[in-house]
This record gives structure tokens, C-alpha cells and sequence, in this order.
């Protein structure tokens, strides 16, 4: 593991290597720190990123000495580095392992903790610069954050910062989110707290405003008169895995859509920000969220689809029902699917929906956003062969492969006319090559640089949920009488595709399998209309 020097307590320079820290991850023995955070942090280090003036202090439950804990993590980055280990580089990083044992709620933890990251101080020239990650339960962010309160740990003097990093979700409704933000604010000023979304550490995700707004053929025709209509799709293969204690209190509503899925459409919809400072992006995206209009109970009822996942076949392989799996409920209600259609009212979006939907059990991986544009006239074709002209759209692909993809129509040569879709692709691994991560390297760098960009802020937290808060009070009112209703390996309830078949509109699904060219640059083309002579 490479660490590189950096002036003692100065921040990092943008796109340098940060200033020096110490991290504090809460959590330490749980599933997101070997998985994502310690692959990130040496993916980090293998790219230049990180100070020689680095260490990581784990805090946990279990009752690890130092070394063993320091065993364990070796063990675990050999399991799950995305691109494998170089075992002669990790060990020179294993001494600045650190690890403290005890209760969250309990204040001698965090006496312990002090003393600790005061011997991390001088052994290894943090200046005091202090990042605490909360890779814990929910049920536990409010207490972590008051305990770091009053043992002192959370106040910033002079230069030396202290930040705190939350993982979602942020409340499980509107009325907890609000009181999260309360009892945070208490202890913590806003510029400290880093609400993360791993979503948003993806190339694309950021790619969003670099291609609306670096690009002017794009800019002038992303709105009203042009577009037609917008879908987000984050559809996933796993079911709830050993999760089904925690999702029986979520469900895929709270799970995926005020987080993931409204920082999707607010990146998609916002006004061109004045500048990339955080608050300009955070008040332009907020602007976007109190415009989504209201939904009444009579609309989410016509306009609000939720799903529960049956047995069913994933990759040949049979998969079980939701009610089936570990730690569910064999009754259960909690829906694993939702679609929705929202509508942001402005002068740039009135009266072009935009509809959302995720699942778990779905027929395929994917998490993509499609821009439909109008349909030219018809006049042209109309004495021709010619039935329709399909719609042309603009792909943005998040995963699994990044990349944006734009369809439209085009002549085939030869001396008949015929028009054909062409679909002309790009990837990033083709023109930029791949670079082993997680989805968190770019955010924990974000965090010790101080660039609260791609985090959310507390007010867009809060009218997130505000979105989502009629469909939970509905459909609380008013459990499921159909679940299960979609099988496992499908794109879903029949009822999501009604949601958009009624207004002339279908989902954007993936070609199957054997459909697909093996060849990702290859231009396809396939004859959208019978030939027709030229007159």
C-alpha cells in the first residue's frame, strides 16, 4: 500500500492526495467494513491518493486484541480487493491498524477511543484530523453521535477537522428523518456531517452533469418540448440474502427510492448550478425535490404500483419466494418491488412524467436511466410502408457497465429505403480503461478532502421523504391483497406495465440474452419499418 506525503494539516489539493487523518470506522467487525470500506481504502492508497499521515482505528463489539484484529482485516482484503492484493505492499500498512472494543452506548468507549487516536496522533502524524464512519445500524446514529458530543471528539479547533460519515437509511419515514437531523444538529454543524449514498460514487452517476452540461447539443433539448418522458430502472438479481430482518422493516420503497433513486432524477432534472460548490449543485437538486408535485391518496392509489417477489427461476437456477427466505415473515406484506410515476412541476418538466422503478428478483442486474424524446411527424411517411417512427432515446447506463448509449433512426444502404435503429454505445472501460472500486473510493476521498458534492444535505433529506411519505401512509392504510405478485426472474408486477401502457408508453427492458451482440463497439442495426421504394 502506497501512502504519500502531505503538508502537515492542510487540506488536500483537488485531485491530490488528502490531508492527513485518521479514520475511525464504528462498525469494524460488520459485513460493510471488509466488503466495501477497507477495499476502498487501499484502492486509495494504490492510486496515490492517500498521506504517508494515515490510520484507520476499527471500534467494535467484539472483543479483538490489536493484532488480531489487525489478522482479521489482512484476511479479509485478500477475500474481497476487487483486483487482488499485493501482500509486501498491505503489510506495510498493517501498523497503522488500530481497534477499540465496547458498547456503543456505553462512555467509556469513547474515553477509550480518545486516548487511542491520541497515541494515533503521535505515532503517526494525523494532526489530529478525525474521520469517523458510522457502518453501523441505524438504531445507533443518533447514540454514536451524542456519545462523540460529549466526550469532546466531535469538536473542531482551529484547523483540525472531525467529520461524520452516516450510511442510509436516514430515518425510516418523514417524521424520523427529521428527528435524525434534529439530534445530529445538536452535536454536529452541518458542513461536518456526510449523509453517503454509495450510488453517487459511480463514474456515471457524476458523469450525469459532465454530459448536460459540458455538451451543447444536449442541454437545449433536455426539457419539456423535446422529451417525452423519463424511466429510472435499479433492478437487482439477489433476493434479501440474510438482510430479511432489516428489509421487513424497509421494504423497497424506504430501501431505494428517497435516497437512490431521487438523486437520480433530481441529477437528471436540476436547473445548470452556477458552479460545482456543493450547496450551488444542493440547491439547484433541492429546488427539483419540493417541485415533484404531492401525491394524493387517490393518486398513489392509480399512480403507485408495490410487488412481492415469488419462487421463480434466476439464471436457470430456482430461487425462492420472498415469504420463503431467512428472517421473513411467511405472511408478509413488505413489498420487494415498486413503480411509480412522479411529475416535477416547472417550466422546464410540466407534464412529462417521470416513472421509477426497482425490485429485488428481477430478470437481470441493472440499474439504467432512459431519456424518451418525442416522435417527429408522421407526414413524411405517410403515402410509405413505413407504420411508425420509433421514439429515439438516450441511455445512461450505471451498471453493470457504465456508459451511455443513444438510439435513433438511420437508412440502411441500398437502393430501397428502409430505416433501421442504430444504437451507437459507449463505455467507459473502452475509452478510459477500469480501475478496481467498490463505489466508495471516490466518496471516502470526497470526505477527507471536504467536498460534501455528492452527499445529501439535511433539507434534501427531508424533502425526499416528503415524496415518499403519501405512498407509506396509503399503502399502510391499505396492505396487499395480491402478494406474491411477480415471479422471481421477471421485470416485475403486470401492474407496473400497465402503469405506463395506459398512457401509450412501455418499459425499456433489457434484449434477452441470446439477442445481443457479442461485440460492444459492432453497430446494430434492425429494420424498424417494411421497405419502401424511393419515389
Amino acid at each position: 500500500m502506497e501512502l504519500h506525503d502531505s503538508p502537515d494539516g492542510h487540506p488536500g489539493a483537488p485531485g491530490g492526495v488528502t490531508s492527513p487523518c485518521a479514520m475511525v470506522m464504528f462498525g469494524a467487525g460488520g459485513d460493510l467494513t471488509k466488503r466495501k470500506l477497507m477495499p476502498a481504502i487501499y484502492n486509495l492508497a494504490q492510486t496515490h491518493m492517500l498521506p504517508l499521515q494515515f490510520a484507520i482505528v476499527g471500534v467494535s463489539i467484539e472483543p479483538y486484541s490489536e493484532d488480531e484484529f489487525r489478522d482479521r482485516m489482512t484476511s479479509d482484503i485478500r477475500e474481497y480487493s476487487v483486483d487482488g492484493v499485493d501482500m509486501s505492499v498491505w503489510n506495510q500498512f498493517v501498523n497503522r491498524l488500530y481497534y477499540v472494543s465496547g458498547d456503543f452506548q456505553d462512555p467509556a468507549l469513547y474515553k477509550k477511543l480518545g486516548e487511542t487516536l491520541a497515541r494515533v496522533e503521535k505515532e503517526q502524524g494525523t494532526s489530529g484530523n478525525i474521520l469517523f464512519y458510522l457502518a453501523t445500524s441505524p438504531v445507533f446514529f443518533p447514540i454514536v453521535v451524542k456519545q462523540l458530543g460529549a466526550a469532546g471528539l466531535a469538536r473542531q479547533e482551529g484547523r483540525k477537522w472531525k467529520r461524520v460519515v452516516i450510511e442510509k437509511p436516514f430515518g425510516h419515514d418523514l417524521a424520523s428523518a427529521v428527528e435524525l437531523n434534529r439530534a445530529v444538529g445538536e452535536v454536529l454543524e452541518e458542513k461536518q456531517v456526510y449523509r453517503i449514498d454509495h450510488y453517487l460514487g459511480k463514474e456515471t452517476v457524476q458523469n450525469i452533469l459532465a454530459f448536460r452540461f459540458a455538451n451543447g447539443i444536449f442541454e437545449p433539448i433536455w426539457n419539456r418540448r423535446y422529451v417525452d418522458h423519463v424511466q429510472v430502472t435499479v433492478a437487482e438479481e439477489l433476493g434479501v440474502e440474510l438482510r430479511g430482518g432489516y428489509y421487513e422493516t424497509a421494504g423497497a420503497l424506504r430501501d431505494m427510492v428517497p435516497n437512490h433513486i431521487l438523486q437520480l432524477i433530481t441529477l437528471c432534472a436540476m436547473e445548470p448550478p452556477i458552479s460545482f460548490e456543493a450547496d450551488s449543485v444542493h440547491d439547484e437538486q433541492i429546488k427539483i425535490l419540493r417541485a415533484i408535485q404531492p401525491m394524493s391518496p387517490e393518486r398513489v392509489l392509480d399512480q403507485a404500483v408495490r410487488g412481492q417477489y415469488a419462487e421463480g427461476l434466476i439464471g436457470g437456477a430456482h430461487v425462492p419466494a420472498y415469504r420463503s427466505e431467512p428472517h421473513v415473515a411467511p405472511d408478509s406484506q413488505t413489498p420487494t418491488f415498486v413503480a411509480a410515476a412522479l411529475h416535477i412541476d416547472n417550466w422546464r418538466w410540466a407534464d412529462v412524467p417521470f416513472y421509477l422503478r426497482t425490485g429485488k428478483r428481477m430478470a437481470e442486474r441493472l440499474t439504467q436511466i432512459v431519456i424518451r424524446f418525442r416522435r417527429p411527424p408522421f407526414v413524411l411517411f405517410r403515402k410509405t410502408l413505413v407504420e411508425k417512427l420509433p421514439p429515439n432515446e438516450l441511455v445512461i447506463n450505471i451498471q453493470p457497465k457504465e456508459g451511455i448509449s443513444l438510439r435513433f433512426e438511420a437508412k440502411i444502404p441500398g437502393p430501397i429505403v428502409r430505416l433501421g435503429a442504430v444504437n451507437m454505445d459507449f463505455q467507459y472501460s473502452d475509452y478510459f480503461g477500469t480501475t478496481p472500486s467498490t463505489g466508495y473510493e471516490t466518496l471516502l476521498y470526497d470526505c477527507m478532502m471536504g467536498d460534501p458534492t455528492l452527499f445529501q444535505r439535511a433539507d434534501m433529506v427531508e424533502a425526499g421523504w416528503t415524496v415518499v411519505q403519501p405512498i407509506l401512509d396509503v399503502w399502510k392504510a391499505l396492505p396487499p391483497r395480491d402478494f406474491p405478485n411477480y415471479a422471481a426472474g421477471t421485470w416485475g408486477p403486470s401492474q407496473a406495465d400497465e402503469l405506463l401502457r395506459r398512457e401509450g408508453r412501455e418499459w425499456r427492458n433489457p434484449e434477452p440474452a441470446q439477442g445481443r451482440r457479442s461485440d460492444p463497439s459492432a453497430v446494430r442495426s434492425a429494420p424498424s419499418a417494411a421497405p419502401v421504394r424511393k419515389p
